[in-house]
């Protein structure tokens, strides 16, 4: 029995021990800050890789309590103040969050020769020669006219624009003038126009299943052709052409 009441005794000292050691804690921080304004802080508790969204940050961060003279410009004081954006470099504990680490998601996938897929879009990928993509100078954000000629067997042949507006995501393959070496710009030092890409290159563009069909097709039965179409361009007027009218009239379609 008297080893028990011990063993209580020292249980009891050892939790008041701990209370009192963190009174004097708390105490020595506030005697610290005592006579210095003081701010709070987002910092860092957890690394945060680049790319994170701004709305699942609450569990990496803590806020603390500091002499307003060591709090860094631009520091975030609200999450809510990131809504929407993402994490644009790695993050460190220790550091505080500074709203100008953070970009629009949109803007970083540009930087990345990628843009966003619409909702209820998807991709697709055409591999094509320079000559049908404009020469190679398609970058990511343009939009596209789509053509599509196709050789029958019984010999006959039409073209058509199939579809307009088509959103290009990604533009992968030779960026290069003739004759220069890998990763070349293609525009010369003196700012005159070079010599188009001679590989193919890769488009991605965003498309609906219907769409997606089409191009398939095209590349598999046919072939493809993307002409530059930026907002506002004249589409139309366009027909099937064949043998038979492509020298004459016929009626728009």
């Amino acid at each position: 029995m008297r080893r028990l009441l011990a063993a209580l005794a020292a249980l009891l000292l050892a939790a008041v021990g701990a209370v009192v050691l963190m009174a004097y804690v708390r105490g020595a921080d506030a005697r610290a800050l005592e006579g210095v304004q003081s701010v709070e802080v987002l910092v860092v508790d957890e690394e945060i890789p680049a790319g994170t969204p701004a709305d699942d940050l609450a569990e990496f961060v803590r806020t603390e309590l500091v002499p307003a003279k060591t709090a860094v410009d631009g520091r975030v004081t609200d999450l809510d103040q990131l809504e929407g954006l993402v994490a644009d470099v790695d993050l460190e504990p220790g550091e505080q969050l500074l709203a100008a680490r953070f970009g629009d998601p949109a803007a970083r996938q540009a930087e990345a020769g990628t843009v966003p897929v619409p909702d209820g879009m998807q991709e697709i990928s055409v591999l094509l020669e320079p000559q049908r993509v404009v020469g190679g100078r398609l970058a990511a954000g343009d939009t596209v006219g789509v053509y599509l000629s196709i050789v029958f067997q019984d010999g006959t042949a039409n073209t058509h624009a199939v579809q307009h507006q088509v959103l290009v995501t990604r533009v992968q393959g030779a960026t290069t003038a003739a004759g220069a070496g890998d990763g070349a710009e293609a525009t010369q030092d003196d700012g005159a126009a070079a010599e188009p890409p001679s590989a193919s290159l890769m488009v991605t563009l965003a498309v609906v299943s219907r769409d997606a069909e089409q191009i398939v097709f095209g590349q598999e039965h046919g072939t493809l052709w993307l002409s530059l179409e930026p907002e506002g361009a004249d589409t139309s007027g366009t027909q099937v052409l064949t043998q038979g009218n492509v020298y004459g009239e016929a009626t728009p379609r």
